[in-house]
């Protein structure tokens, strides 16, 4: 399952949300952790303090007005009573020396007895609770020790000595109460985060935009589509990759300009000493001789008019339109079965699609003539792929050496095994539909089928130019 968003903007803006929301989440742990530490520290000193002072009164009531007296003493969150012996054992923590010096500072005199403090894992009613183990020395039980204090309810008791060795006992709850959503910082919070989300909003639109329109530049210009040059705007960086495209963009249509321009003189040139030659084939009055010149002038004349063609074709691109796929494959399997070849279409339903028409059809009319030129028969079918439309055209050839599939779209190259001089052609029917198919985005792909023949896909990419 996808998590991030697919465009450049969603991740950023949602990177930053999540990063602010990790930051916010740290931040109130840390401020709770604090605040059940200073709660810890405060109930601490005031549950001391509260025991010195009743300390006091004790020390100066009779002996048996001293249980009520400190039951009376007690709140909700400290309880007093008087025992004849300490709730709390002497090897606990009590007794230790900065314990001691607080109190003898709280009573302004030294202590009888050191007094004795520990903690207790839950709260109960009465004297039922359970002191937790006294606290060890070694490094590893004392952060285990630690570790269940932090765990438990952090109650702790106390039991000071009186003066007729009676004692007195306290215990309160050290942990902070729970408390009500802070609805302040939730809303500071919440409008902070909308803030910083609008600036990194505005921030990722800037950068994404105009790298949108370069992709979508790129993406046409790659299918030849005419484009103009892009508004070089955004960030510095973005600026330089715009004017870096747009300087790449006049140099190949310079190139492309200048190729075509010479390919066309070439064949252009080609005609008035092929012409000379075939007036000169029809004096030679050697049958046999004169037949085979004009054969092949015959092909250089063919191959000259597809070089022409070619060039044409590059110099003038057609216009991109909406046309129904479907009704033109259809159309040229029937122009081509009135011509009396082999051609079949297995039908579909409409499939609308932006292209250049003449040019496509062109591409697969010469795929088709292939395959029924070598293969006996051509059956075509065409589906729609998520990754676009898919056109397949099948033969009953003898099909194409595996290591020499590439070859067969290279210009004036034919396949010496299964495409002889004799069956005619210049060998740049491939070269000519895998450009159109290019030019198109999308691409020509042959494979030998299993049962026998030669497959070709032709396969275009999903709303082409939409």
């Amino acid at each position: 399952m996808r998590v991030l968003p697919k465009s450049l903007g969603g991740q950023l803006v949602a990177l930053l949300f999540l990063a602010l929301i990790g930051a916010q989440a740290i931040t109130l742990l840390v401020l709770a952790g604090e605040r059940n530490e200073a709660i810890w520290q405060i109930n601490r000193a005031g549950l001391l303090e509260r025991t010195a002072s009743v300390m006091r009164i004790l020390e100066r009531v009779p002996p048996d007005l001293r249980g009520e007296i400190a039951e009376a003493a007690g709140s909700r969150r400290i309880r007093f009573w008087v025992s004849p012996a300490s709730v709390v054992p002497e090897d606990g923590e009590a007794g230790r020396g900065p314990l001691a010096l607080q109190f003898d500072r709280m009573l302004g005199e030294p202590l009888r007895a050191r007094p004795r403090i520990a903690f207790v894992d839950r709260g109960g009613e009465g004297n039922s609770f359970t002191l937790l183990p006294p606290r060890p020395h070694g490094m590893a039980e004392l952060r285990a020790w630690r570790q269940r204090i932090a765990e438990e309810q952090r109650d702790i008791v106390v039991s000071v000595a009186l003066p007729d060795a009676m004692w007195l006992n306290a215990q309160t709850r050290t942990r902070a109460e729970p408390v009500a959503l802070p609805w302040p910082t939730l809303v500071s919070t919440a409008a902070t985060a909308v803030a910083i989300l609008l600036v990194a909003v505005f921030i990722a639109r800037r950068v994404t935009r105009p790298l949108g329109r370069l992709a979508a530049n790129a993406d046409a210009f790659g299918r030849g589509a005419p484009v103009q040059s892009l508004p070089e705007a955004g960030p510095d960086e973005i600026r330089k990759l715009t004017a870096a495209f747009n300087r790449m963009q006049e140099r190949i249509r310079s190139f492309i300009g200048d190729r075509t321009r010479l390919l066309a003189a070439i064949g252009h040139d080609l005609r008035t000493p092929i012409t000379s030659l075939r007036l000169r084939a029809e004096l030679v009055e050697d049958e046999e001789t004169r037949a085979k010149m004009l054969a092949t002038l015959d092909e250089m004349q063919h191959i000259t008019e597809a070089t022409l063609e070619l060039g044409r074709q590059e110099a003038r691109p057609e216009d991109l339109r909406v046309v129904d796929l479907a009704a033109l494959v259809e159309s040229l399997a029937d122009d081509l079965s009135d011509l009396g070849m082999d051609v079949r279409f297995a039908e579909r339903g409409r499939l609308p699609y932006p292209c250049r028409p003449n040019a496509l059809r062109r591409a697969l009319r010469n795929i088709v003539e292939n395959a029924v030129r070598y293969g006996r028969r051509a059956r075509i079918a065409l589906a729609e792929t998520p990754s676009g439309p898919l056109v397949t055209i099948e033969d009953d050839g003898p099909g194409i050496p595996e290591e020499r599939i590439a070859d067969a779209f290279e210009p004036f190259v034919r396949m010496e095994q299964s495409r002889s001089r004799e069956t005619g052609g210049a060998g740049l029917g491939l070269a000519i539909a895998r450009s159109i198919v290019r030019g198109h985005g999308g691409d020509v792909v042959l494979a030998n089928r299993p049962e026998g023949g030669l497959r070709a896909e032709v396969r275009l990419p999903r709303d082409a130019h939409a």
